[in-house]
């Protein structure tokens, strides 16, 4: 075929004897692996392959490993050629570059804005070498020149990828020309009425238009030829999809986008005399034209971030028609006509992250790197985003996206609550995993659940997903709280039969100090496993009531008891009816009945007691130890007496947070006599004052804090 030879004509020019001859070979396969397989517009299948071919090697001036790519990538997507077979006869990084492609043909991607965006970021992951995701944009641009003649509903369907996609990566690359083309064409069948319009309307004035332009530079052109200026002038009318976008955006008509086109200076000079001949230029502009100061924009002093250098002015004409002038020199525009003048900012990027953004920021400044053969050098294959976060796929296609190192037990809380709790195992890429796999990007994953499955606390252990682990927690809370229910159900019970004459707070605290739990939650859910045996309870708590010395035991097996007696020595038993000692309860830890407490000896206030874990306290204890003295409550110490505790909340900052908090307080019977919130980072920590009668009653507050919805911690 006549376009056979004109690729391969360009190609003898382009490359030596021997690369030249593995494109011919590579055309071959091509022609072979298309077979009698005919394009909707009836051509050879080959023939988009020798397209992609001819866009990467003319348009985006690429190398030999691009040009027999960009020929083999049907071949092995279809099967017809291995990727082994590839590899052996045109190297390991032809081999690399089709492999990425061939994975990126085989994800599908579907109309959602999530899924776009980890669909975006899935190419990027791909493209280990930067030439896979340039041969992607240079086949997707193929396919869209030649939409024409495929069937509507792929019309429509390569025409939304292309806008939402394509266009932008190649926006995020810097090739201007490539995305203002894709965007162009998509409108062309996704607006078709829109689209012929402005098309239209573009040609009806193009005449018009060159006669203002003729008018317009005339002066100038004269000035500049006058300065010795070397230069060119042009007219840049905004692309289809631009206008459209405007004309959409501010609901106006045609005739009201006043910058449909721009006059673009372009000078010939030195790099030295770039800047002050580009303001000798704007000076000569303004001679004859007045220029709107608030629209202007200077990117010669400071280029924009994607490297675009220009000055643009918006004069006014004598008869008061706005125009906008660009100008730049020869160097800056190259930059710009291969997409540095890029108005998309980059979103969403962190230092030292290796975000998918970072990289394609990186990959543009590589494309400015080029070799004179044209091919790319200096890329960095380790910064891909695959570094700190991967994509994978569920059974129906979507994508999701996690973080490096998640497993699949974070991906099945990634889809659901309820699939996390129950999962068992499941399967990725259709081979059986436990739930501790750990996935790569690309994985293909699915789930296997059992309904009596339970998360376990050893989970905690390998998901790295906060999704994940707040759900775990969650549940272990939930199962503690339900525990705990239970446990008091059976202790409360248990007392009743037995006779014990002591509240409920006062078993409590005896049981917590004697088994040396760390809460009273503890020790119900204890005694609903049944890891402490009722008779012993009893034998406890009958010990406790007639007066006599009870063991405290420690949870650590083989671990030696101590004994402690509760009354008795120089212990100061603190009670409502201490008259004769004058002691208060120290403002800086709170004790309250039920904590390990000791007394301290003042020079003109009396006595303080404090919490023996008081930071305070310990400073007394070791500076002036001849001053304390050991101290417990009395046991009639709660019966009517009311202790105020700090316990502080951390939530998360939602509306309703304090209502919740304050509910949960009401339904227990506690009075808040204070909170002090504090807001910042996403969260509300609040100071709440209450009021109890015990450790016990103030367990209880927390225990009932921490599942309230939002609520992340709650503590003494």
């Amino acid at each position: 075929m006549i376009r056979y030879r004109e690729f391969l004509n360009a190609c003898k020019e382009r490359f030596s004897v021997d690369n030249y001859a593995k494109v011919k070979e590579a055309l071959r396969t091509a022609i072979a692996a298309g077979g009698d397989a005919l394009r909707y517009n009836s051509d050879p299948m080959a023939c988009h392959a020798v397209g992609v071919a001819e866009i990467v090697l003319g348009e985006l001036s690429m190398g030999i490993v691009s040009v027999l790519a960009a020929l083999l990538h049907d071949a092995v997507r279809t099967g017809a050629l291995s990727l082994d077979d590839a590899g052996r006869m045109y190297g390991t990084e032809c081999r690399e570059v089709l492999d990425g492609l061939t994975r990126i043909s085989a994800v599908e991607s579907k109309p959602d804005k999530e899924q776009i965006e980890h669909f975006k970021e899935l190419i990027v992951a791909y493209s280990t070498n930067p030439r896979i995701i340039l041969i992607k944009l240079a086949d997707r641009l193929e396919v869209m020149r030649s939409l024409g003649s495929f069937p509507e509903n792929k019309r429509a369907r390569k025409s939304w990828e292309s806008l939402h996609i394509y266009s932008q990566l190649a926006h995020k690359l810097g090739l201007y020309k490539l995305k203002s083309e894709l965007e162009d064409l998509s409108l062309r069948y996704l607006e078709p009425e829109s689209y012929a319009h402005i098309k239209s309307r573009l040609e009806e004035t193009a005449a018009e238009r060159d006669t203002f332009i003729a008018s317009f530079t005339a002066p100038i052109r004269r000035a500049l030829d006058d300065a010795g200026i070397s230069y060119s002038i042009k007219g840049r009318t905004k692309s289809i999809y631009s206008i459209w976008r405007k004309m959409a955006k501010q609901r106006i008509p045609f005739e009201e986008v006043y910058d449909v086109f721009a006059i673009r200076i372009v000078i010939d000079c030195p790099l030295p005399q770039e800047k002050g001949l580009c303001w000798h230029t704007y000076s000569i502009v303004t001679d004859f034209y007045k220029p709107n100061p608030d629209r202007m924009r200077d990117w010669i002093s400071i280029p924009k971030s994607n490297g675009y250098e220009s000055l643009h002015a918006t004069v006014v004409t004598g008869d008061g028609k706005w125009v906008e002038v660009q100008i730049r020199t020869r160097r800056m525009d190259d930059i710009a006509e291969r997409g540095g003048a890029a108005h998309w900012r980059y979103k969403g990027v962190e230092g030292g992250q290796g975000g998918s953004e970072e990289w394609l920021q990186r990959l543009r400044k590589t494309l400015e790197t080029l070799r004179p053969d044209g091919d790319i050098v200096n890329f960095n294959t380790q910064q891909t985003p695959g570094n700190s976060e991967i994509i994978v796929f569920t059974p129906t296609g979507d994508l999701r996206k996690l973080p490096a190192g998640a497993t699949l037990l974070d991906f099945a809380y990634e889809i659901h609550s309820s699939l996390g709790n129950t999962c068992v195992g499941g399967r990725v890429n259709h081979k059986n995993v436990s739930i501790r796999e750990v996935l790569r990007s690309g994985d293909l994953v699915e789930v296997t659940t059992v309904k009596s499955q339970r998360p376990k606390a050893d989970w905690l252990s390998f998901v790295v997903t906060g999704k994940a682990r707040s759900r775990i927690k969650a549940y272990m809370r939930e199962e503690e709280a339900s525990r705990a229910r239970l446990g008091r159900e059976e202790l409360e019970r248990k007392a009743k039969n037995w006779k014990i004459a002591l509240s409920l707070e006062e078993i409590t605290n005896v049981l917590v100090k004697h088994y040396r739990l760390k809460s009273v939650i503890e020790l119900y859910a204890a005694i609903a496993e049944e890891r402490l045996s009722m008779p012993e309870v009893k034998e406890v708590l009958s010990r406790y009531m007639a007066g006599e010395e009870v063991t405290r035991h420690t949870e650590e097996r083989g671990a030696p008891k101590e004994r402690r007696t509760e009354r008795g020595g120089d212990c100061l038993i603190i009670s409502e009816n201490l008259r004769d000692v004058d002691y208060k309860l120290g403002k800086c830890c709170s004790p309250i009945y039920g904590d390990d407490i000791f007394a301290f000896v003042t020079v003109q206030n009396g006595i303080t007691v404090h919490r023996k874990d008081c930071r305070n306290g310990a400073v007394l204890r070791e500076r002036f130890p001849y001053r304390v003295l050991e101290a417990e409550w009395s046991r009639e110490r709660s019966a009517g007496s009311l202790f105020s505790a700090v316990v502080t909340v951390v939530s998360d900052d939602v509306i309703g947070i304090e209502h919740s908090i304050r509910e949960v307080l009401r339904e227990l019977g506690i009075t808040l006599r204070g909170m002090k919130s504090d807001y910042g980072n996403g969260t509300i920590t609040s100071q709440l004052t209450v009021e109890v009668r015990s450790l016990a009653m103030l367990d209880s507050v927390i225990h009932r804090l921490l599942p309230a919805k939002g609520v992340r911690k709650v503590f003494r």
